[in-house]
């Protein structure tokens, strides 16, 4: 299994980004992706989850109304759009993936994890 992360950059607050994590090696549809972030100094911390068939997702209350994942099944991507982003959302993002229905908000249950991709929200 492997999952590649990109559309890391640098952006001013109030701006956006959209992540992407492109898998392979697995019937992706069967896996929940999620992404985590870690900023210098903090524990990685759970950002947002989605369901692999009924597209099920779940917010941290940090991202809600905020942060939108989606996914494509039929090209094993998921993608990240991050609107209004804030000082605080500053962290190397990783997206993260495991089989069944579950998004566990621990990241010990995920097993495949991608390189993360640096998001930097200054002005």
């Amino acid at each position: 299994v492997q999952l590649q992360a990109s559309g890391g950059g640098l952006v001013q607050p109030g701006n956006s980004l959209r992540l992407s994590c492109a898998a392979s090696g697995l019937t992706f549809s069967y896996y929940v992706m999620v992404w985590f972030r870690q900023a210098p100094g903090k524990e990685r911390e759970f950002v947002v989850g989605i369901s692999g068939n009924k597209g099920n997702t779940y917010y941290a209350d940090s991202v809600k109304g905020r942060f939108t994942i989606s996914r494509d099944n039929a090209k094993n991507t998921c993608n990240l759009q991050m609107n209004s982003l804030k000082p605080e959302d500053t962290a190397v993002y990783y997206c993260a993936a495991r089989a069944g229905p579950s998004a566990p908000t621990t990241s010990s249950a995920y097993p495949y994890w991608g390189r993360g991709t640096q998001v930097t929200v200054s002005s």
